[in-house]
């Protein structure tokens, strides 16, 4: 079975406490190296709503977006996929429903659990100064998880956390190691108890009405290392209004609605451990969270599982909420520290952490654009949409879309741009902008004018107009409003000082680099020749010239 789709675009996630658009004309290779496992018999698939199929051989869609042209067995297996039909026990069948999973096209459904085949599982709380937060929180897992061992670890708090709830097991380290010390203490004592699945959870946080066995039925396949809610901002009576109502729509924590395989360069890069359940096998291979690193652990930890191989999966469908900070101080301290976590995170996974994923070509079409020469930028723009075009080999439907994706992508370098000058280059922007209006003519200088109001009047980082949060939280906070982009402003500033605080603690540019190809890393894992030998059984996917070859 051949997937070589054309990858024609992708949204890129490369900051990690929020999303960047990527270049939607960078190329994503259609057969990597690394072919993603199969995806266990019995599964259904739920294909994603924001992919297009303008005819039945035609599939757009993913994470890179990319284009798919299908033969006749492959859009019929498509269509009896859409249509309800679990994935077979052919292994070609399986190999082309994991491609699928793990491009984002589809995302999978367990079955149902029949009895108590859910794994044996346990629950970690590390907890530093926040009395109230783990009450909070041990309160609700005794009505929502009561027969599941919940462990304690205080990091060194003081005065010593005390826990008032039965078969709570409490454990204190004398001195503050940080939330990834403090982790590795519990979930090793969970394993120890002989748990199979460790669900990580911060003090503060509550995991919503039924909210475990669906992360759980996850695990059923045995390449999933990973499973995370969607965790929402929860309003507290001691934040001031405008901040809980910006937090509400821009939290850090919250992935979005939409369901998503967890790597560099999805839609959703990473996701936090404010509720995050993972396997036993899997954190032992990757050695748990590094203890070094005092913020971005989680973020580390879920991309060293991709690079082993795990799967990781995001559930919004599963929601639990998270507390907002109660004073703008300690909210623009907790933006300031998210940022520190860039130079430690591209010292050891290099372009995932990336400010902006862009193709050359668009690149030069904003700098024309800056430099006052609006006409010439069109111009390149048409000519990649022509060569993207002829990709297509003839065919019309694949041609009209590779033109609108090189338009469109294009389009949403530019919006990319200005929000890594907000969040990552605005020191040095500042100078060359000044220096360009010293020596350029009136031309330029009102490109630059144009271009400073775009970054000062960004949008907020996360949310969008159409990702409502889920309840009547959000009232009285009307999306758009003046106070959401000055607090954008201010929350991209503070996360770009951490930025820069990073850089410069690290002695290195890395996470200030912008990444000149689209597309995750490769992962490595144990079944690359089963995928490759699945997919050679048959004939889903059209085989032609362009199909080895890049757009």
């Amino acid at each position: 079975m051949s997937l070589r789709g054309r990858a024609a675009t992708g949204p890129t996630t490369g900051d990690p406490t929020g999303p960047t658009t990527g270049d939607p004309t960078g190329p994503t290779t259609g057969d990597p190296a690394g072919a993603p496992p199969p995806l266990p018999a019995g599964y259904r698939l739920r294909f994603d709503p924001r992919c297009r199929r303008p005819r039945p051989e035609v599939l757009i869609g993913g994470s890179p977006l990319r284009v798919l042209r299908l033969s006749s067995p492959g859009a019929a297996l498509i269509d009896s996929w859409a249509a309800g039909r679990p994935v077979g026990d052919d292994a070609a069948q399986r190999s082309l429903a994991g491609r699928l999973v793990d491009a984002g096209v589809a995302h999978p459904i367990p079955p149902t659990p029949k009895g108590t085949t859910l794994p044996s599982c346990a629950i970690v709380i590390p907890a530093r100064d926040d009395q109230a937060g783990l009450s909070a929180t041990l309160a609700a897992l005794l009505l929502r998880a009561p027969a599941i061992p919940v462990h304690v670890v205080d990091d060194g708090s003081s005065p010593p956390l005390t826990v008032a709830y039965p078969g709570v097991e409490l454990r204190r380290r004398a001195e503050p190691g940080g939330p990834a010390a403090a982790r590795n203490v519990g979930w090793r004592a969970a394993v120890a108890d002989g748990a199979e699945i460790v669900v990580f959870i911060d003090a503060g946080c509550v995991p919503g009405i039924g909210w475990l066995e669906p992360l759980l039925a996850h695990f059923s396949d045995p390449t999933v290392g990973g499973a995370a809610p969607r965790v929402v901002c929860r309003r507290d009576p001691a934040t001031p209004a405008r901040l809980a109502c910006y937090e509400l729509r821009h939290s850090p924590l919250d992935m979005g609605p939409h369901p998503a395989s967890v790597r560099p360069g999805s839609a959703v890069a990473y996701v936090p451990t404010a509720l995050l359940a993972l396997r036993r096998t899997a954190l032992e291979e990757c050695g748990g969270f590094r203890e070094s690193m005092r913020f971005g652990e989680d973020v580390d930890l879920v991309w060293r599982l991709h690079r082993a191989g795990w799967r990781v999966r995001y559930e919004p469908a599963v929601t639990a909420t998270h507390p907002a900070r109660q004073t703008y101080r300690a909210w623009v301290l907790q933006r300031f520290r998210y940022g520190t976590s860039a130079g430690p995170l591209a010292r050891r996974h290099g372009r995932a952490v990336a400010p902006l994923a862009a193709q050359p070509w668009s690149i030069g079409t904003w700098l024309l654009v800056a430099a006052g020469y609006p006409l010439l930028g069109a111009a390149v723009t048409a000519a990649t949409a022509e060569a993207l075009a002829r990709r297509a080999k003839g065919d019309p439907v694949v041609a009209a879309e590779l033109r609108r994706l090189a338009v469109t992508g294009t389009i949403g370098v530019g919006s990319a741009t200005a929000r890594a000058r907000r969040r990552a280059w605005l020191p040095v922007a500042l100078p060359a902008g000044a220096a360009a209006w010293r020596w350029c003519g009136r031309r330029t200088r009102l490109a630059l004018l144009l271009s400073a109001v775009a970054v000062a009047c960004g949008r907020p980082p996360g949310g969008s107009a159409d990702d409502r949060p889920l309840d009547a939280e959000t009232d009285g906070c009307p999306p758009g409003a003046p106070g959401d982009r000055l607090l954008g402003l201010a929350d991209d500033l503070a996360y770009q000082a951490g930025v820069w605080r990073g850089v410069l603690t690290e002695r290195s540019l890395a996470a200030l680099r912008p990444r000149f190809r689209d597309g995750p890393p490769r992962r490595r894992g144990p079944w690359r020749g089963l995928a490759r030998d699945g997919r050679q059984r048959t004939g889903a996917f059209r085989r032609t010239s362009s199909a080895a070859r890049p757009v």
